[in-house]
């Protein structure tokens, strides 16, 4: 762990940050050993606030380095060598942390095992309830698909039908038309072909 406090060598801001990264230490240290005791959502809860706190001492770091640039040499060495061990401690953090992620990792992987844990079924149950959604919303999609399409061909097909009777009407006005015109043309023959009384003679057409 890194030295104790040494309120001689430092400027006061250089050893404010120090004190709230040993605090920021013990509540990650803490987070870490609380990881390897839990499961499930726990577990995720607790990593997640590690993450948050080893971010955390990382800014802190920081702070501290762009400080101690600013301590005069004489004193830098006792600085230089606390910064070192306050590195090493989070990097150690960063380690475990990573190591506990990967368990986490490993045991999503191997979650159907022949023993599976009480979380292990839980998140079992909630996968395939999940799959089924899915499916079902697919299928909701499906189904959806095949009835606008059934509507589609049923319009369709009423289409043709009207465009067929429309045609069927056309031809049979026109046909209508055609035989009025040939009873009108003989209706005039008849009345220029009948013989003029006044004359006695025929008018031809």
């Amino acid at each position: 762990m890194s030295n104790p406090l040494d309120t001689d060598a430092g400027s006061e801001l250089f050893t404010s940050y120090e004190a709230e990264l040993k605090l920021v230490q013990a509540d990650l240290n803490q987070k870490l050993d609380q990881i390897s005791e839990l499961a499930g959502e726990p577990r995720k809860s607790a990593v997640r606030l590690s993450e948050r706190a080893l971010e955390e001492a990382k800014e802190l770091l920081d702070q501290m380095r762009l400080e101690k640039a600013s301590i005069p040499s004489s004193a830098r060495s006792k600085i230089n060598q606390r910064f070192r061990n306050y590195e090493s401690d989070i990097d150690a953090a960063k380690r475990r942390l990573k190591s506990s992620s990967d368990d986490r990792q490993n045991q999503f992987e191997n979650r159907y095992s022949d023993n599976p844990t009480t979380d292990d079924q839980l998140e079992q149950r909630q996968q395939l309830l999940s799959g089924t959604d899915r499916l079902d919303r697919s299928s909701q999609r499906l189904r959806e698909s095949q009835r606008i399409a059934y509507e589609t061909e049923n319009i369709g097909r009423d289409t043709l039908a009207d465009l067929q009777v429309q045609r069927e009407t056309i031809q049979h006005t026109r046909m209508t038309m055609l035989e009025s015109e040939g009873y009108v043309h003989l209706a005039i023959v008849d009345v220029v072909s009948a013989p003029n009384k006044s004359t006695g003679t025929l008018i031809e057409v």
